[in-house]
Order: C-alpha cells, then sequence, then structure tokens
C-alpha cells in the first residue's frame, strides 16, 4: 500500500529572526495544510531547507511534526544526505519518532556511480523498517538516479516502494514506469508536470505549490483520479504561470516570499539563500492573484 495518494507537501521551515526555526508557525502551517486536504506532510525536504539545519535541529523538526500531525495524514521525513551513515541515523531516528516514511535524496556533492546509490540506498533501508521514496532530482545534486538503477532498488530493496522523480525527463520517467512494470509508487517532484506523470501510471505529487494552494493541488490531483481529465488538465495549465513564479529563483526562496505575501509571517531565509528580487516579486505577486490566492 503506498504511503499516500494525492498531494504531498514539501512544507517550508518557519524561520525566527534570529534564525530558529519557529516551532509555534510550524504548527500553525501544519494545521492549515491538514484544513486544507493535504494528503501528506513532508518535511525537511530541500524546501524544507535541511541543507542549513543542524543534525539535532533537523531531527527535531522532524519529530515536532511527527507529534502534532498525530496520524491525521502520513509524515515523510527527509533524511537523506551525501554521507551514507547521516542518512542512516537520521532515518533511524526518523523511525524510532513514528515517521510513516523517507524520502532519500541522492547524495549530492559527492557524485557516486550508479552502483554507489545502489549500495548507499540498500544501506540505509536494511536499517530501517518503514518505506522509503528515492528522490531524484539531478539539478540540485549533480547526481541522477538511472531508470535501471531505480528498477534494482525496486526489486531488490524491500522498503524501497517509491520515487519522487524531478529529473523534468519524461523520458527516464516513463522507462522507469516501463522497467518496474508499474511497481513503483511514481510522484512528480515538479509542479509543472503532475498531471503528465499521473498519466504515466503516478500516484501524486510531493509539492512546493502546496505549500501556498494546498486544496488546489489535491483537487487537481483527485480529478485525474476521478476520471476527470480535462479538469485536471486545466488546473495544471491554469497554475503554471504560478508554478513558473515559485521556481523563478532558487527553491524555497519564492515561496518563503508567497507566504509572507500572505501574511504567514514565516520568516527569511538561512544563508547562503538570500530575499526574493523585488521584480521577481511583483511577477510572484500577480501570478497568486491570478489563480485567486491572494
Amino acid at each position: 500500500m503506498a504511503i499516500f495518494k494525492g498531494a504531498g507537501v514539501a512544507i517550508a521551515t518557519p524561520m525566527k529572526e534570529n534564525l530558529e526555526v519557529n516551532y509555534d508557525k510550524l504548527d500553525e502551517m501544519l494545521e492549515e495544510q491538514i484544513a486544507g486536504g493535504t494528503d501528506a506532510i513532508v518535511i525537511c525536504g530541500t524546501t524544507g531547507e535541511s541543507a542549513t539545519m543542524t543534525e539535532e535541529e533537523h531531527a527535531a523538526t522532524i519529530r515536532f511534526a511527527i507529534e502534532r500531525v498525530n496520524h491525521r495524514i502520513p509524515v515523510i521525513a527527509g533524511t537523506g544526505s551525501n554521507c551514507t551513515r547521516t542518512a542512516i541515523q537520521l532515518s533511524k531516528e526518523a523511525q524510532e519518532d513514528g515517521a510513516d516514511g523517507l524520502l532519500l535524496v541522492t547524495p549530492y556533492y559527492n557524485k557516486a556511480t550508479q552502483n554507489g546509490l545502489i549500495a548507499h540506498y540498500t544501506a540505509i533501508c536494511n536499517e530501517v523498517n518503514i518505506p522509503a521514496i528515492l528522490y531524484n532530482v539531478p539539478s540540485r545534486t549533480g547526481c541522477g538516479l538511472q531508470p535501471q538503477t531505480v528498477a534494482t532498488l525496486v526489486k531488490d530493496v524491500e522498503n524501497i516502494v517509491g520515487i519522487k522523480e524531478a529529473s523534468g525527463n519524461i523520458s527516464t520517467v516513463a522507462q522507469i514506469m516501463h522497467l518496474c512494470d508499474g511497481n513503483v509508487d511514481l510522484y512528480s517532484g515538479n509542479d509543472d508536470q503532475v498531471v503528465p506523470l499521473l498519466a504515466l501510471g503516478g500516484i501524486g505529487v510531493i509539492s512546493v505549490l502546496s505549500n501556498v494552494a494546498p486544496a488546489y493541488v489535491h483537487d487537481m490531483c483527485y480529478k485525474f483520479f476521478s476520471g476527470d481529465i480535462a479538469g485536471s488538465r486545466k488546473m495544471q495549465l491554469d497554475a503554471l504561470p504560478l508554478v513558473n513564479a515559485l521556481f523563478c529563483e532558487v527553491n524555497p526562496i519564492p515561496v518563503k516570499a508567497a507566504l509572507n505575501m500572505m501574511g504567514k509571517e514565516v520568516g527569511t531565509l538561512r544563508a547562503p539563500l538570500t530575499e526574493m528580487e523585488d521584480a521577481h516579486k511583483e511577477v510572484l505577486k500577480k501570478a497568486m492573484m491570478d489563480l485567486g490566492i491572494l
């Protein structure tokens, strides 16, 4: 059984003025996501600024989300690392704290070989028994999962159940689904390709857009599942200007700006990320207004 179906939010991490994690604000954001129909919380992913968290902060933020959500919807912990030992430690802690699943990004900077990726993921998943989702985002990590590697891992490692595909390459996604014979839970990692990946057998998205439009992304998925392909496609296309604005600067710069425009007061970003440029803010604001978010 899949960890979740539909729209999982890659939730941003709110910060105080001193750049500590703002847990009170995170509590509010979690409640708003659940009320908005989000199907799963993905905590401490790329959008959550996990790369600039200490291991202690990382574990504490995951634990907080699990406790506050309290089994109402699944919580998936981003526990990937470019260090296999660190990924194992974070994954074991997340399992002990009650995570429903793990999101494991490919090792960044090291740029492992395909054999290295197989060894890396196998080592992590042999230390836990909750389901894991591979995360393929070579534009950020410099390291991509090849379709045959995905198929090998899904076949040989029992608790590797899915993949968040953010390569942007539809042909790669199709080849993954072909080699896995559909026996993998496919999630879009790109908000502009949700419907195309659903058409290839996907079961949902791990979404940045859901931070600002949780009901919209949930409904787009479930229109597709219910057979209203035209309706789902229209929602996908209507959202493109906002999706483009949310990625006109590196994620999560725009989405935190968007949340602050909405009055969510999620704070600023940790260096080396900086505030969004004013010209881009105007484009983002207009896109949000056009979709009825502002």
